[in-house]
């Protein structure tokens, strides 16, 4: 966990130097002093340090409701995006931005977590039709399902309004540009309290993981946990995708690596998908900004072109894909 401590500060400390006018550690010392030329000031504490911020805030969102929602469905190629998170959300968004004027990105936080609370219910009413408990099979089905009729019905939507389009067009990319304090400030204290819920519901999903009989058998309150869950990994993804648009693979991805060097305690790979995520992130973000500087490519673009490859890897691991 030092380690991981040291590569978040590394990262957060590239993302304030790398961009398309890259400055010198000294440089940002200064600013981050209070000195520093005007210019510096503006690009390090007008443009980088919130975009740095953001990042670490939408990664440990990501990689903590990641976690979370594959051990709640038992099954490791769940993610929030896989589940039809995102894609809620994003069609809630669009449907704000159409039809409600919505145009900053902070208005767009309460159709988010309405977008994603509505598909993660559904997702889990439909995999659980039937006799027995949810199966992680049907969950994923169902995901995948919902997720492709909300991104279709997005994308009709932002075609035949123009204006939509337009707003959306980066976001939806997944993006951490133009994020500024007055985005980063609502929505810290919300993913703040959603990690402290995760920390609580970890221990039982230990159990969990074993299935829900199991769980039962020691003592824990499934239910409970079922709810506390689904609250948690809708408001860590709705609130994440709100602020920086659907980014891919970081939910999938960060527990898989966890899980494959640390073991399966659910409470050893929460805490490492949230200090890893955002390092994943950091450096995708970084990535982005120089590969065809002066211009970038959203971080959701570059996550999903390193994720694909690192999961086939880890995915032809058996111990990696194993979640007890």
């Amino acid at each position: 966990m030092i380690v991981l401590a040291g590569l978040l500060a590394l990262a957060a400390a590239v993302s304030l130097m790398v961009g398309s006018n890259p400055l010198p550690p000294g440089t940002v010392l200064e600013v981050l002093r209070g000195g520093g030329s005007p210019e510096a000031r503006y690009v390090v504490a007008e443009l980088r340090v919130p975009r740095t911020l953001t990042g670490v805030l939408v990664g440990t969102a990501l990689g903590a409701a990641g976690a979370l929602i594959q051990a709640f469905t038992r099954n490791p190629l769940a993610d929030p995006g896989i589940l039809g998170v995102n894609a809620g959300a994003a069609f809630f968004v669009a449907v704000g931005v159409s039809f409600l004027g919505m145009r900053s990105i902070t208005s767009f936080l309460w159709p988010a977590l309405l977008g994603a609370l509505l598909v993660t219910v559904a997702v889990y009413l439909i995999g659980s039709a039937g006799r027995g408990a949810a199966d992680p099979l049907r969950l994923t089905l169902a995901g995948v399902a919902l997720g492709a009729v909300f991104s279709g019905m997005t994308t009709g939507l932002t075609l035949s309004d123009p204006e939509a389009f337009a707003q959306m067009r980066s976001w939806n990319a997944g993006s951490l540009l133009g994020r500024g304090l007055d985005v980063i400030a609502p929505v810290a204290p919300v993913i703040a309290l959603a990690l402290c819920g995760a920390v609580l519901l970890a221990p039982g999903l230990n159990a969990l993981a074993l299935g829900e009989d199991v769980a039962r058998a020691q003592g824990a309150n499934v239910l409970g946990l079922r709810l506390g869950v689904i609250a948690t990994v809708t408001v860590l993804a709705g609130t994440a995708t709100a602020v920086a648009g659907p980014i891919s693979f970081i939910g999938l991805m960060v527990p898989h690596v966890a899980r494959w060097v640390f073991g399966v305690d659910q409470r050893v790979i929460l805490v490492i998908s949230a200090l890893l995520a955002p390092v994943i992130v950091l450096f995708s973000d970084v990535l982005g900004r120089v590969l065809i500087a002066p211009a970038e490519i959203p971080v959701g673009i570059v996550t999903a072109f390193v994720g694909a490859p690192v999961l086939i890897v880890l995915a032809r691991r058996r111990r990696a894909s194993t979640l007890s």
